[in-house]
């Protein structure tokens, strides 16, 4: 004993990388070149502002044409770089965009030799830009924020002594020491230890979580107090902090339905806008007497303030900072699509073991039937059960091993889906499960039986019936799952939040379903479903109310999250059928978590509107304006007004980083 306490109080050995590290699942840092690049284009702006002030001083000072067209020609260059470039990577790719329209209303400017007024837009187009950059920076920052919860080291036990290895080296089975306040770099398995760990990182529990040996802890988690010494169950690319990231990342490139939309609605738009601006130019001088110059520096104007630049930018702000909020509350949206498939949810269906119950059920009640004590019964039921992965199969056979009770290996087992066992021990052949199972196999079960079965179903209980082939009754096995503290308040929220009906999918009896509604306030109790059942009836409430919402564990309730308009998969930290199944993922099991993910949806759409109906304003209001006969509106002003609209929209779209339900 002496020697392991000092071998944990030795310092640590570092010890340099041997094979090659395993890849991170993020993006690798940026290289200096695309920094240098990245960090120019402010410096950009301030040459073209510079060039600006110097050419319009020259003009003042009456130097020569030259040193005016100097400097003319160094505000466009600076300003225009990174258009030019945007531009003309569009035209490659058979597009046009909103730079190609700002480059080519600044050249038609310089045409009719009004330079400044070029020069001023480009100006403005930058500086807008390094804005927008700033401010959708943000979001991604918040999200990038995640690469940084996890240790770039760990400390391992290997042959007896503590080393220091990169996190990328470990490997399955390796011990990591845990001092008190470490953050943990990898998920595993406390094999040594207890302390309470901050989970906030990955599940959004605001509370710590007591972890004890056999318990799983996350990497990115904080151990807060205590010794761990955790065995590693996931190398560094798997784990769950890590699928986290590769899920937000590919959140970010699966677009809304709304920005899908605009994407194409640009390039059309574009082409028009261009269209219309060479019908300016050319159509006024034949018809009328109007002067060509003026006349062509109005269709400048209009070709920049008739840029949908804000309209296109409004949905992506909003959605990239919704879903960065989301992830640092343990929500996970794969894809701007079902953020806002989310905002117009009707129905919310709930699974029952394991969602809206805390999925830890426990025998409460063992009636003998036919003069075997409950030991014995209990033993029988949980040999036939240890094959079985149902959650109230595992209530049976943990009750026998608190009794130290030693289960018997059965001879033959057969799950029957729905309904219970078939299994054969010390040549007993057993039925074990609900009185469907009896009713299919025309088996009378007795009134006494019925009678006693149907007390535990008023009490909220499941009642296993116990049945020897070919006609002995042997007993009951009552077995209780409690409801989540916070399901009741949770499923008010949801009401709260706009949510029409709140149902509840099991297949268990229907007086069962109805105390867990009574208790937690489900409108709607559906009982007796069997897999293929779940299906029909989202699909009834579909065509009655609209989008359908199902909440699941995301591996039994598989076939209803597929079918429902949005499927959520809850308490999915460490569970990776459950990460990959859903639309939107809950990482801890806290039922708040959906209403806060549906009231932030709803208010993501609602900034998306304000974003489209203010930008769409703003272009028709200045188009107006640039089209009067009787007014000429300047192009710096219109570029103000455009670009102006432009970060006002991606900054009404950052409030959903502060997001917070009332």
């Amino acid at each position: 004993m002496a020697q392991s306490t000092l071998q944990t109080s030795a310092p640590a050995e570092r010890v340099e990388p041997i094979e090659k590290a395993i890849p991170k699942t993020h993006t690798p840092p940026q290289s200096h070149f695309t920094r240098l690049i990245a960090n120019i284009e402010p410096v950009l702006v301030v040459i073209t502002a510079l060039a600006i002030v110097t050419s319009m001083a020259f003009e003042q000072l009456d130097l020569p044409a030259w040193t005016v067209l100097s400097a003319n020609v160094i505000s466009y260059l600076a300003g225009g770089y990174f258009g030019v470039q945007a531009g003309f990577q569009s035209l490659l790719h058979k597009e046009i965009n909103v730079d190609l329209l700002m480059v080519l209303a600044a050249a038609g400017a310089a045409l009719v030799d009004q330079w400044h007024e070029g020069a001023i837009l480009l100006f403005l187009f930058s500086l807008s830009n390094v804005l927008q950059d700033y401010a959708m920076g943000r979001s991604r920052k918040a999200i990038q924020s995640l690469l940084d919860l996890r240790p770039d080291t760990a400390t391992i036990r290997r042959d007896d002594r503590l080393v220091e290895v990169p996190v990328e080296e470990l490997r399955h089975g390796d011990v990591v020491i845990l001092q008190p306040g470490a953050r943990i770099p990898v998920d595993g398995r406390v094999i040594r230890g207890s302390a309470s760990v901050n989970q906030a990182s990955i599940t959004g529990e605001s509370v710590p979580v007591l972890k004890q040996v056999g318990d799983e802890v996350f990497a990115g988690t904080i151990n807060e107090n205590g010794a761990l010494d955790v065995e590693v169950t996931r190398l560094s690319s798997e784990s769950t902090l890590s699928r986290i990231i590769q899920m937000v990342e590919n959140a970010q490139a699966n677009k809304a339905n709304t920005q899908t939309a605009l994407d194409k609605f640009e390039q059309y738009y574009a082409m028009v806008v261009i269209g219309m601006t060479i019908l300016l130019i050319f159509l006024p001088p034949l018809l009328t007497s109007v002067d060509f110059n003026d006349n062509f520096y109005r269709a400048m104007v209009v070709m920049v303030v008739a840029s949908p630049c804000a309209l296109v930018i409004s949905t992506p702000a909003s959605i990239l900072s919704a879903i960065a909020n989301g992830a640092r509350h343990g929500v996970l949206f794969k894809g701007g699509a079902h953020l806002e498939s989310m905002a117009l949810i009707k129905v919310v269906a709930f699974d029952k073991t394991g969602t809206i119950t805390t999925g830890k059920p426990i025998v409460t009640d063992i009636v003998v039937l036919d003069g075997l004590s409950e030991n014995e019964l209990l033993k029988l039921t949980a040999s036939a059960e240890a094959r079985s992965e149902h959650p109230l199969a595992n209530a049976v056979v943990k009750a026998a091993n608190e009794r130290q009770l030693s289960l018997v290996e059965p001879e033959i087992f057969e799950a029957v889906p729905g309904r219970g066992i078939r299994a054969t021990i010390d040549g007993k052949d057993l039925l074990i499960g609900s009185e469907r199972l009896f009713d299919e196999g025309d088996i009378v079960i007795p009134d006494s039986i019925r009678q006693q079965q149907e007390g535990f179903y008023q009490n909220g209980k499941t009642a296993l019936l116990v049945y020897q082939q070919p006609e002995h009754w042997l007993g009951i096995v009552a077995i209780a799952d409690t409801p989540r503290p916070e399901a009741k308040r949770a499923l008010e929220a949801l009401h709260h939040v706009g949510i029409q009906k709140i149902a509840m999918l099991t297949g268990d009896n229907p007086q069962v379903a109805a105390a867990i509604a009574g208790s937690t306030g489900i409108d709607a109790p559906y009982a007796n479903l069997m897999p293929e059942d779940k299906v029909t009836v989202l699909n009834e409430l579909a065509a009655e109310y609209g989008p359908v919402a199902m909440v699941g564990d995301g591996v039994n309730d598989a076939p209803a999250l597929a079918t429902a308009s949005l499927g959520i998969a809850m308490g999915a930290a460490g569970t990776d059928v459950a990460l990959e199944t859903a639309d939107v993922v809950l990482m801890s099991s806290d039922l708040s978590k959906i209403p806060y993910a549906i009231a932030l949806s709803k208010r993501a759409r609602r900034i998306v509107i304000q974003n489209l109906i203010f930008s769409m304003s703003v272009i028709v209001v200045l188009v107006i304006s640039a089209l009067l006969p009787f007014v000429q509106l300047p192009l710096p002003l219109g570029v103000v007004g455009h670009e102006g609209s432009t970060v006002i929209v991606v900054l009404n779209g950052l409030r959903l980083l502060a997001f917070r339900p009332e």
